[in-house]
């Protein structure tokens, strides 16, 4: 029994951590190939698998608790802060920087997010400084380098606007874990990431209406890759990674997280034939690592946007 749970651990981390890799590709997709615009496809992307992510709650008769994150008013605003300044934040900067670029570089440079929190917490004088600290801060900044320069110092093999974008990418998803911790800790995990798609994505439709599109743009081909993004690469990629916490420990499921930016190198590589040099390549290496290391040292993790 207990081999059949682990076993049941293993592929749904497995299954939720690539299908939110190959995602990213598939947006990319949809920007470099059919048109589709960033905004509106955040707006959807939230507004679509928040209310999937809730009707999900309800179906496992969760409701009770799903409603009781509105009766605490402080709740409620730290809810919508998270919702706007962390995950429509996360997710609008991570799509930008695919557009920009490729999903491989944006989810490399959003996965530097846990090195962003070591400083913060440095900066703030919460934890001491070690040598596991200096050294994944020097993975960091030779992947980086490596990544984005292709390691020449004649210029970058990255789109600048791309950088940028990845880089604030990493940012909003330091904020969105540090953020909410607290409210994890007191409401389902599933219930605050479904209200705060929900809300994110609602904040999200001022910019751009979901309901705003080019009806003839929209071919089946477009439907289905839609289809993969919002319910593969975003619902099913959460759910099925929140519920290998109950198979395996969070260590394991962290450690097993990081097939999340190779699934996205080798999609954006082998699928969109998207040129990726040598030393790209080891910088890719030196941001895996770097998860790698991390991973091994943390006790408990959040999954990620």
């Amino acid at each position: 029994m207990l081999r059949s749970s682990r076993n049941k651990g293993l592929v749904l981390v497995i299954i939720g951590a690539t299908c939110w890799g190959i995602g990213g590709t598939v947006a990319k997709k949809l920007f470099a190939q059919y048109g589709v615009d960033v905004n509106w496809l955040v707006s959807i992307r939230l507004i679509t698998a928040g209310l999937l992510l809730l009707v999900l709650q309800l179906l496992l008769g969760r409701g009770t608790s799903m409603m009781a994150v509105w009766k605490n008013k402080a709740t409620v605003f730290r809810l919508i802060l998270f919702s706007l300044i962390g995950m429509l934040a996360v997710q609008y900067t991570y799509m930008a920087s695919i557009q920009h670029g490729n999903a491989a570089v944006a989810t490399l440079l959003q996965y530097l997010s846990p090195v962003m929190i070591i400083v913060y917490l440095l900066l703030r004088k919460q934890m001491a400084l070690t040598i596991r600290d200096l050294v994944m801060v020097a993975l960091a900044l030779l992947g980086c380098f490596l990544l984005l320069t292709n390691g020449s110092l004649a210029g970058l093999a990255v789109p600048v606007p791309a950088i940028v974008w990845g880089i604030l990418s990493g940012v909003t998803a330091a904020f969105y874990t540090l953020y909410a911790a607290e409210l994890v800790r007191q409401y389902d995990s599933l219930t605050i990431v479904g209200w705060a798609m929900v809300i994110g994505g609602c904040g999200m439709s001022f910019i751009h209406p979901p309901w705003q599109f080019d009806l003839a743009q929209m071919t089946v081909e477009v439907w289905l890759y839609m289809l993969f993004v919002i319910v593969f690469g975003t619902m099913l990629a959460f759910w099925f990674y929140v519920s290998s916490l109950h198979y395996l420990s969070a260590r394991e499921v962290s450690l097993l997280g990081s097939l999340e930016p190779l699934a996205a190198v080798i999609t954006t590589v082998f699928w969109l034939h998207t040129p990726f040099g040598l030393f790209q390549w080891l910088g890719t290496g030196c941001i895996v690592g770097l998860i790698l290391l991390l991973t091994l040292q943390r006790k408990s993790a959040a999954a990620p946007a």
